[in-house]
């Protein structure tokens, strides 16, 4: 079943020319949700402006779902994501997002986190990779204020995570970003449906979605004369404050390697 989740976006920038519809992103990630095969259910979807892959889905469920519902589509690789699994459809689908890369995708600025550490059967989480990314990010970051979305495979550390599964447990250098940062959607998959209670968790400013199998989240438009320009700058201080705190972890520095 595909999930529905409806978020007011503070920017009305994104929406100007688009007469009042919404931005709908259908997000997908680790198996294929049998109701999108159906062309029926597909149709009932509606218009899909951009479709977000959170890692482990093979190459040619991507290729299916992007032609089937005739979308952009981008993406991050997840732990299962090798070469050799790619290989033969991988030429179906873009490439994958340049991890630490922000791009601007149906008017929205949007970050990928691809999964930090070596993959495949024998995969390997490294906390050292996911500090390496969050650090790169937040200093792109710096003097762009602007409404973000994230998505990468693995959720952050107390966040639609599995705290009692060391495999499944959320990345440190994540949360902290997303303390730092405040982005307003963070989209991963990676977290098994049936380990957690909630696949939607908010944390202060920021909504973190499990999108494993499907979800369609639709922004819509702040009401005219909204408060989005102070929004922009709210709580971050001055440039140097600001750059001072994208730049130091709370602890002075990134833990050793996982």
């Amino acid at each position: 079943m595909t999930r529905h989740l409806t978020i007011q976006w503070p920017d009305p920038a994104p929406f100007r020319d688009r007469d009042g519809a919404p931005i709908r992103l259908l997000c997908v990630s680790d198996s294929l949700d049998p109701a999108i095969v159906e062309p029926r259910n597909r149709a009932a979807l509606g218009v899909i402006d951009l479709i977000v892959g959170c890692g482990d889905l093979d190459c040619d469920d991507l290729a299916f779902i992007a032609d089937s519902v005739d979308a952009p589509l981008v993406y991050v690789y997840g732990n299962h994501d090798t070469e050799d699994r790619w290989k033969s459809c991988g030429h179906l689908c873009p490439d994958a997002i340049v991890s630490t890369a922000v791009m601007r995708r149906a008017g929205l600025a949007i970050a990928g986190l691809t999964w930090p550490g070596s993959r495949g059967k024998l995969a390997q989480r490294s906390e050292r990779l996911a500090w390496s990314q969050v650090l790169t990010l937040a200093t792109r970051r710096i003097g762009r204020p602007q409404p973000m979305i994230v998505m990468s495979h693995v959720p952050p550390l107390g966040a639609g995570d599995v705290a009692t599964d060391p495999y499944h447990r959320g990345f440190k250098g994540y949360r902290w970003f997303l303390e730092r940062e405040r982005p307003l959607l963070w989209l991963h998959g990676h977290t098994p449906m049936a380990a957690i209670g909630d696949w939607q968790v908010q944390v202060g400013r920021t909504m973190v979605v499990n999108v494993t199998g499907s979800v369609v989240v639709e922004l819509t438009a702040p009401p005219p004369h909204s408060t989005a320009g102070r929004w922009r700058g709210r709580g971050r201080g001055t440039g140097r404050e600001r750059e001072a705190q994208r730049v130091a972890t709370p602890d002075g520095g990134p833990p050793g390697a996982v």
